[in-house]
């Protein structure tokens, strides 16, 4: 074999373990930086746990961090109540935010929140936190906006939905909207009674 067909033999084998090198990391996948809901399941904070066989318990802990959107269902037909929590990362940034926000500094406490964000984007209690500061910096339509999107995300968890509501109710009395509080309020009330 001369010099030409050695070379093509090397760049075949290249091309090989290249494509070999993908094809792996493809069935791996990336590593995921944000908390998944499943995350909490196998201990680790980045990885996504494969999902159980039909009818298998779910592991003890499966939803310490933050809860999972989907659930089983209990052999009455109802579905299990959900209770999100926030992960210790995000725990400690609200922490941090509510300490900003009662020094008067709304813009770092919003920054600060965004960082929980960041690491949570679909935990309901994060979002009601951001509300809640663009509240008392004084932006009741956008603290409105984020108690619906929390609302959206609370499926399941009633004191994340009436806590939601009881956002929401605030938003509106800021903005005068006395007689659309008072029906938020109302069902803030009802789902704390669940």
């Amino acid at each position: 074999m001369g010099a030409r067909g050695s070379r093509s033999v090397r760049l075949g084998a290249a091309a090989l373990c290249a494509g070999l090198m993908v094809s792996g990391c493809a069935l791996v996948g990336p590593p995921y930086t944000a908390r998944h809901p499943q995350s909490a399941a196998n201990g680790r904070s980045g990885a996504i746990s494969q999902p159980a066989p039909p009818g298998a318990p779910p592991p003890p802990g499966a939803l310490s961090s933050s809860a999972s959107q989907s659930f089983p269902v209990s052999p009455s037909g109802a579905a299990p109540a959900v209770h999100y929590q926030l992960g210790p990362a995000a725990q400690a940034l609200v922490a941090t935010a509510r300490a900003q926000q009662r020094a008067g500094s709304y813009g770092l406490a919003a920054e600060t929140l965004e960082r929980a964000l960041s690491i949570e984007p679909r935990n309901p209690l994060v979002w009601l936190a951001l509300g809640r500061e663009s509240l008392a910096a004084g932006n009741a339509a956008q603290a409105d906006g984020m108690a619906h999107k929390a609302l959206y995300l609370a499926s399941g968890d009633h004191a994340a939905q009436a806590s939601s509501w009881g956002l929401i109710a605030a938003a509106l009395r800021a903005e005068g909207r006395n007689q659309e509080a008072l029906a938020a309020e109302q069902k803030a009330a009802q789902l704390q009674v669940q």
